[in-house]
C-alpha cells in the first residue's frame, strides 16, 4: 500500500540563521551562531559556515567558540521565526492537497494521485520556487513513497536542494548511508550500533529482527523497518492547537497566598512539560482567579516564545500579585497558555545554561516514565505551610 504513495518532505535550511540573514544582510556568508549570549549558554542554531568548524545545535557555547572563535553570536528572536514560519505555512496551505506541519520549519505533504495530472516532482519544484520567491528563505525537499525516505532525502539535498527517490529504489538509496542518517538514531544508539560493527544502513537492514529486538527492545523492530525503507505512517492533516490550560477549585476557600502560588507553580510545571512533549512554545500566559462570591478576574501577558517552566513561573507569580487585590477568600485558580506555535524547546533556549537544560531533560524523562506526579518542586509539596513528607515514587 505504501508504494503507491507520493510523500514530499520540506525543510527550511538553517531556518533561524536564514531569517536573521534576511533581517541583516551583513550576516550572509559568515559563521553565525544563534543561542545564549553568555559562554555558559547553548547553541540554538548555526550557519553552514560555522558548521564547517564542527559547531552544531545543542552544543555548549563555550565549546562552539573554541571551535570557531571568529563566529558572530546573536540571541534569537522567536517572534520573527514564528512570523516567517506562518508565511511559509500559508503558501503551502494554499496549494497542497494535504499537509502536516511537523515543526516550526518542517512540513510533510501527501501528493498521492497528483502524478495523473501534474507530475509530483514538477509540482514540488514549483512550490519550492514559490516559497523561496515569496518568503526569501532557502528550502530543501525530498520526494519518495514515504515520510522516512523523503526526510532522509531532504537531508541529502541540503543546503537549498532537491532529491527525488524513484519508486522501488528506496533501499538502494538508503543502503550506503550512515545509520546516523536514520531519524531517531542519536549519539548513544549510534555508539551501540558502532560497537556491534553496524555503521551503514545496508548492514543494519540485513541483521535479523530478533537480534535487534534482543539488543534494543521494541525499538529494534522499528530500526529494522527504517533500515529497510518501511514507513507506513500517514501525513496527519495540520490543525493548530490554540491554547492549553489547567484549573483548580479548592475544597475550602482559602486566603493562604503561598499555598495558592504553589498551586499555580505546579500547574505551570505540568503545562510546560506538555508543551515540550508536544514540541510547542507559548507566547501568552493568563492567570484566572475566582473569589468566594464567584466574581472572576483574569490577567494576561504577552511573552517571548518559550516552554521554560522557570520563565513561566516568574510571569505567573507576577500576574497573581497584580490580580489578587481584594484579599478575600479564593475558591478557584487557573492558568492558560496561548499563542502556541510548533518548535523544539531546546532551540529556544537563548539564555539557558547546559546545566539547566540537563536538569529539565532529567525531570521530563522521569515524568514520561513514571507520570506527572512522580517528581515536583519541594515548594509544591507544601500545603497550608506544612511539608507533606511523602515518597513521590510511592503507589499511593
Amino acid at each position: 500500500m505504501s508504494f503507491d504513495r507520493a510523500i514530499l518532505h520540506l525543510d527550511l535550511d538553517a531556518f533561524f540563521v536564514s531569517v536573521e540573514c534576511l533581517k541583516n544582510s551583513d550576516f550572509k556568508g559568515k559563521p553565525l551562531i544563534i543561542g545564549g549570549t553568555s559562554r555558559r549558554g547553548v547553541v540554538a542554531s548555526c550557519s553552514y559556515e560555522a558548521r564547517k568548524f564542527g559547531v552544531h545545535s545543542a552544543m555548549p557555547m563555550k565549546m562552539a567558540l573554541r571551535l570557531c572563535p571568529q563566529a558572530l553570536v546573536i540571541r534569537g528572536d522567536m517572534d520573527s521565526y514564528s512570523r516567517y514560519s506562518k508565511i511559509v505555512t500559508e503558501i503551502i496551505a494554499e496549494d497542497a492537497p494535504m499537509y502536516e506541519k511537523a515543526s516550526i520549519d518542517e512540513f510533510y505533504l501527501d501528493l498521492t494521485g497528483m502524478d495523473k495530472y501534474f507530475g509530483c516532482f514538477k509540482w514540488s519544484v514549483e512550490l519550492r520556487h514559490r516559497i523561496i520567491n515569496e518568503s526569501g528563505l532557502p528550502i530543501s525537499f525530498g520526494l519518495s513513497v514515504n515520510k522516512l525516505v523523503s526526510k532522509v532525502g531532504t537531508g541529502e539535498a541540503k543546503p537549498n536542494g532537491t532529491k527525488e527517490v524513484p519508486n522501488g529504489t528506496e533501499k538502494d538509496f538508503l543502503s550506503p548511508l550512515s545509520v546516523k542518517k536514520i531519524p531517531g538514531v542519536g549519539d548513544a544508539m549510534y555508539k551501540k550500533l558502532s560497537f556491534m560493527g553496524v555503521r551503514q544502513i545496508r548492514t543494519l537492514s540485513n541483521i535479523p529482527v530478533r537480534l535487534l529486538e534482543r539488543e534494543f527492545g521494541k525499538t529494534g523492530r522499528n530500526l529494522w523497518e527504517k533500515a529497510n525503507a518501511i514507513d507506513r505512517s500517514p501525513v496527519v492533516p495540520y490543525s493548530e492547537q490554540k491554547s492549553m490550560s489547567k484549573e483548580r477549585t479548592f475544597k475550602e476557600d482559602t486566603l493562604n497566598i503561598q499555598y495558592m502560588k504553589n498551586m499555580l507553580i505546579q500547574m505551570i510545571d505540568d503545562l510546560a512539560f506538555d508543551l515540550r512533549n508536544d514540541k510547542k512554545l507559548t507566547s501568552c500566559i493568563t492567570v484566572k482567579l475566582r473569589y468566594a462570591d464567584f466574581n472572576t478576574f483574569t490577567k494576561q501577558r504577552r511573552i517571548a516564545y518559550t516552554a521554560n517552566d522557570q520563565v513561566l513561573v516568574k510571569h505567573v507569580c507576577e500576574l497573581f500579585d497584580i490580580l489578587y487585590e481584594r484579599r478575600q477568600l479564593i475558591r478557584l485558580l487557573g492558568v492558560k497558555l496561548s499563542g502556541l506555535v510548533y518548535g523544539n524547546y531546546q532551540i529556544s533556549l537563548f539564555d539557558d545554561t547546559t546545566k539547566a537544560i540537563r536538569l529539565m531533560e532529567e525531570r521530563d524523562w522521569i515524568k514520561r516514565r513514571f507520570g506527572h506526579n512522580k517528581i515536583m518542586r519541594a515548594s509544591c509539596m507544601e500545603t497550608g505551610g506544612t511539608l507533606m513528607r511523602m515518597n513521590p515514587f510511592s503507589k499511593k
